[in-house]
């Protein structure tokens, strides 16, 4: 027995010391402190995705070609290079790229966003078109694969904003449109695979409440946020060229997706202007998780002033959102430029010094992959005046809705 207490003895001890050697799990640190804005020029339409150890953000563009950044952190995506990832010089897409967003199905990225036709007042030929990737880089390259439209939409398949949405084992496409003499609204059709829709479209969203009819009776920008087995749409609501552009909230509450009657509206926006924060407009938003997959981070479009237009001097902004006891988002209010904050925990991989820009500049430039670089121009005069692919000019949206009324289209219903 002797022997015996002795070996038990020794095994205890040397459990005790594996014990104490091997490191235990600990909650991520935060991440990097970031500092909104995430991008200061073209920073219009922001979708950011978080994949493989790197951030990625697209923009809208106003030209006929798209650039992405790839950052290890949130806070380098400030300063990464704008590798291009896309131009089309056909006729009747070759301009005016609105709201990209890309999206992770069946091992590939899709890449959703509108175009125009060269040489056509805007912006009445805008339509909805697919990209898809040769393989799981989100940077390409990338090969054209369609136009998404309906016979019901109006005028003659008009759609922008289009994102997807992922439920029981379906695809669907949303978007914002006109159907059957509605204002713009959010629509819905079904999808059988991520580059052709297989159904016709369903108006599920108009704006019908006060606050989603400032300087412009508008619903658009639908975006899918799923999380324990409830399903909201978040959209812009209003005048994108106004300071009163903000986020309103579908939750599925029936079954059928396509149906108007399985969402319910809430009253009241869910993000909106900051007067204290010198907040405008902001809206045109997208979800990301962070690395660990603990936070919830919304990003979006803001002006810093109440004349601010639907231009290219909105920017990207991020923060970090809650969730409410009921299983409702909150999104807080948008933070001011200027604030620093903690970025998104847990980043993969060794953390690098909280140093400034100059690191970020310098990892994002190791990191991006050999090909053309494209960096945003430095004037701000693209307030809407980027040139189009033909080498015309383009109008800039107006900030009233009397101008608006004046500068749509002629066949833009009212």
């Amino acid at each position: 027995m002797t022997r015996l207490s002795a070996w038990l003895a020794a095994l205890t001890a040397l459990i005790t010391v594996c014990a104490i050697a091997v490191p235990q799990p600990a909650s991520a640190a935060p991440g990097r402190p970031y500092t909104n804005p995430v991008k200061s020029q073209k920073g219009a339409d922001p979708w950011l995705q978080y994949y493989n150890g790197s951030y990625y953000l697209v923009t809208t563009s106003f030209t006929n070609t798209l650039t992405m950044r790839k950052s290890p952190t949130l806070a380098g995506l400030a300063t990464a290079p704008s590798v291009q990832i896309w131009q089309d010089t056909t006729s009747s897409r070759g301009t005016n790229f609105w709201a990209p967003e890309v999206h992770f199905l069946n091992g590939r990225w899709y890449l959703y966003y509108s175009a125009g036709a060269v040489g056509v007042a805007c912006c009445d030929s805008q339509r909805t078109h697919v990209l898809e990737s040769a393989g799981a880089d989100p940077l390409g390259p990338y090969t054209y694969r369609n136009m998404l439209t309906g016979a019901n939409l109006t005028p003659g398949g008009w759609l922008i904003d289009a994102s997807v949405l992922q439920l029981n084992g379906a695809l669907y496409l949303l978007g914002s449109g006109f159907m059957n003499g509605s204002e713009q609204s959010l629509v819905i059709a079904p999808m059988s695979n991520p580059y052709t829709v297989s159904g016709s479209f369903s108006l599920i969203s108009s704006p019908t409440l006060s606050w989603e009819r400032q300087e412009g009776t508008v619903n658009e920008g639908p975006v899918a946020l799923q999380r324990n087995g409830r399903t909201y749409l978040v959209y812009s609501a209003s005048a994108c060229w106004g300071p009163n552009y903000k986020l309103g909230r579908l939750t599925l509450t029936g079954t059928n997706p396509l149906s108007a009657a399985s969402w319910t509206k809430n009253a009241n926006p869910v993000f909106q202007r900051s007067d204290a924060n010198s907040v405008y407009g902001p809206g045109h938003h997208g979800f990301f998780t962070s690395p660990d997959g603990t936070e919830s981070w919304i990003v979006y479009h803001a002006n810093s002033s109440t004349s601010g237009g639907c231009d290219n001097n909105r920017t990207t902004r991020a923060q970090r959102f809650t969730w409410n006891a009921d299983g409702t988002p909150n999104f807080g209010t948008p933070m001011r430029l200027g604030t620093t904050a903690d970025g998104p925990a847990g980043r993969r991989g060794t953390r690098r010094p909280r140093t400034r820009s100059s690191t970020a500049t310098a990892a994002s430039a190791s990191r991006s992959p050999a090909g053309p670089q494209r960096t945003e121009p430095t004037s701000s005069s693209g307030r809407a005046t980027a040139a189009l692919a033909s080498g015309g000019a383009w109008r800039t949206r107006p900030t009233t809705r009397a101008g608006w009324s004046t500068w749509r289209p002629a066949r833009w219903p009212t």
